[in-house]
C-alpha cells in the first residue's frame, strides 16, 4: 500500500491550490457534477432516507451537489487531508446528518474504520486514480462490501487512454480547454503547464476506462457503464445486485 503521508496531498499548501483552482483546470466539471446529480435523482431519490459515502471528498463539493437535491439524505465524508476535511466541515456547517472521517484509503481498508456501515451510494471524485493497480481492485471490493444490496457506486476520475497517440491527444484536448477558458476571460490563472504537472506527478497512477469497467464487473457489480467521457475525464457507475 502507498503512504498518503508521503504524497503531495498531505501538504496543505498543495491541497489548497487544487481546491482554489479546480474549476479553472478540470474540464467540464459542472457538466460531470450535473450527470452525477441527475443519476442520483433518477435512481436513488425516492423519499426514503438515503446514506452516502464520499471517498476522497475534498472540500465536499460533490456530496453537497447531491444533498442539495435530497435534504433528507445523510453522508459520511472521508479524506486523508485534514485541510480538505476542514473545508468540507465549513461547507456543511450547521447541517445535520454529516460525518467526517480523516483517513487515507489504505488506512480505511486496513483498519476497517467504517466497520459494518452500509450505504445506498458510494461516490468518489478525482481520488482513486492515486492508488496503484492492485489497490484500485482492493478499493472496489471495499466499496462493494459497504453498499447495501441494490446500492450504487458513482465515480468521477481521470483515466489513461488505451494507446500513446490517444493519450497525447487527450492531453492536448485538456490543455486547449484550459487555455480557451483563460482567453475567454473566465479565469485569470495561467495553467499552461497543467498537463505536464499532471503527468510528472508520481501520485497520479491512472488506468484505462476499460480496466475500471472490467474491474467493477469482476468485483460483482452489474449495470456497469460509462456515463460521460471527454479525453482524460470520465464518470462511470456500477450497481450491487439485490
Amino acid at each position: 500500500m502507498s503512504d498518503f503521508d508521503k504524497s503531495l496531498w498531505s501538504d496543505p499548501e498543495f491541497s489548497r491550490e487544487y481546491l482554489d483552482n479546480a474549476e479553472a483546470y478540470v474540464p467540464f466539471r459542472e457538466t460531470m457534477l450535473s450527470v452525477m446529480v441527475s443519476f442520483y435523482e433518477y435512481f436513488l431519490k425516492d423519499g426514503s432516507r438515503r446514506t452516502i459515502l464520499d471517498l476522497g471528498c475534498g472540500d465536499g463539493i460533490v456530496a453537497e451537489a447531491l444533498l442539495m437535491k435530497d435534504t433528507a439524505a445523510a453522508a459520511t465524508l472521508v479524506d486523508g487531508s485534514r485541510d480538505m476535511l476542514e473545508r468540507a466541515r465549513n461547507r456543511f456547517s450547521g447541517r445535520s446528518g454529516i460525518k467526517f472521517v480523516e483517513a487515507s484509503f489504505q488506512n480505511l481498508i486496513s483498519e476497517n474504520l467504517l466497520e459494518k456501515l452500509r450505504f445506498h451510494l458510494v461516490i468518489s471524485s478525482l481520488a482513486i486514480h492515486h492508488l496503484t493497480y492492485n489497490e484500485k481492485g482492493d478499493m472496489y471490493r471495499y466499496i462493494f462490501e459497504h453498499l447495501v444490496p441494490g446500492g450504487y457506486f458513482l465515480h468521477l476520475d481521470t483515466v489513461l487512454a488505451p494507446d500513446e497517440d490517444l493519450e497525447d491527444w487527450s492531453m492536448i484536448l485538456w490543455q486547449d480547454w484550459v487555455d480557451h477558458r483563460r482567453e475567454a476571460g473566465l479565469t485569470e490563472q495561467d495553467f499552461s503547464d497543467i498537463t505536464r504537472r499532471y503527468q510528472d506527478n508520481s501520485d497520479n497512477r491512472p488506468d484505462t476506462l476499460a480496466f475500471h469497467l472490467d474491474a467493477l464487473k469482476k468485483t460483482g457489480f452489474m449495470q456497469v457503464d460509462c456515463l460521460f467521457k471527454c479525453g482524460t475525464f470520465a464518470v462511470w457507475t456500477g450497481k450491487k445486485p439485490v
